[in-house]
């Protein structure tokens, strides 16, 4: 791999971007030196220079100019309201390279084009590749799945070092763009699913006469330790789930509410929704 050679600019502090921060450091893929990160927040700007030594800026302007790479970590209300800030400036030129990646849920890629394009020549545009992205929270413990999706201007390169990137704090997954809206039902919302789940084992444990603190944790736990085994099978879920299920035993019979319930139809239906309000949001 081509060494990583980028100095990298956050706008937007939040979660998911000090996720990226933190990863990034401690990896060793990129020196704190080569960080920058501009929010609006000062509290949280102050924070993240004081935890991981970034240079923090204060104009969103400034930072684009500065770096190679710059990361849109912001809310996707606010995305048109940044982009504008940056590509509305006198010297708005890009007489180097400059990579944009933007991990707002339910922002495409043309509607960033529309606002970034006009005001560069053919030359310029080319020069400025945006990848769009779908993280995760489990990015938080370095348990991300990544979905992103390049423009055309992106090359092998800017892929590369994007996927470098997002790998520092999980796994990645190139998909055309249309399909990002289900990656964003599926993995972007699916850790709310999986919480929900664990939420109920632990209210059942507890009707069951469970102490909540065991509930929680067996719940947790048992979570925890079947993601384990599903990945170092390599079995499908279904065969693990069958080895699990005795004929006429404890599984069985909840299994069994499960399917009379619709539990498979509710889950899909859930998703299905999940990707609808995604394409309205994108637009």
């Amino acid at each position: 791999m081509a060494e990583f050679d980028y100095t990298i600019g956050f706008i937007g502090a939040g979660n998911m971007g000090e996720a990226l921060i933190g990863a990034a450091i401690q990896s060793g893929l990129v020196p704190a030196a080569k960080i920058s990160v501009a929010d609006v927040d000062v509290g949280r700007l102050d924070y993240l220079n004081k935890k991981y030594g970034v240079t923090v800026l204060h104009d969103n302007g400034t930072l684009f100019k500065s770096c190679r790479m710059v990361v849109l970590a912001v809310k996707p209300q606010h995305m048109p309201a940044v982009l504008k800030d940056v590509s509305g400036r006198g010297g708005y030129r890009l007489p180097e390279r400059k990579l944009v990646i933007s991990i707002a849920a339910g922002f495409p890629i043309r509607k960033m084009e529309e606002i970034l394009y006009p005001h560069l020549d053919a030359e310029s545009a080319r020069n400025l590749p945006i990848i769009r992205v779908m993280p995760n929270t489990p990015a938080l413990v370095l348990s991300a799945v990544s979905g992103m999706s390049p423009n055309r201007f992106v090359t092998e390169e800017d892929a590369r070092a994007t996927r470098t990137l997002l790998q520092s704090v999980g796994d990645v997954i190139e998909f055309e763009e249309e399909a990002l809206d289900a990656v964003t039902a599926l993995s972007g919302s699916g850790p709310a699913y999986v919480f929900y789940l664990v939420e109920s084992m632990t209210e059942a444990g507890i009707q069951m006469g469970l102490e909540p603190g065991a509930a929680a944790s067996l719940a947790a736990a048992t979570l925890r330790g079947s993601a384990k085994l599903l990945e170092a099978s390599g079995e499908p879920p279904e065969e693990l789930r069958r080895k699990v299920t005795s004929p006429g035993g404890t599984t069985a019979a909840a299994i069994d509410v499960f399917e009379k319930r619709g539990f498979k139809s509710i889950i899909i239906a859930a998703i299905a929704s999940a990707t609808r309000r995604a394409q309205e949001l994108s637009g």
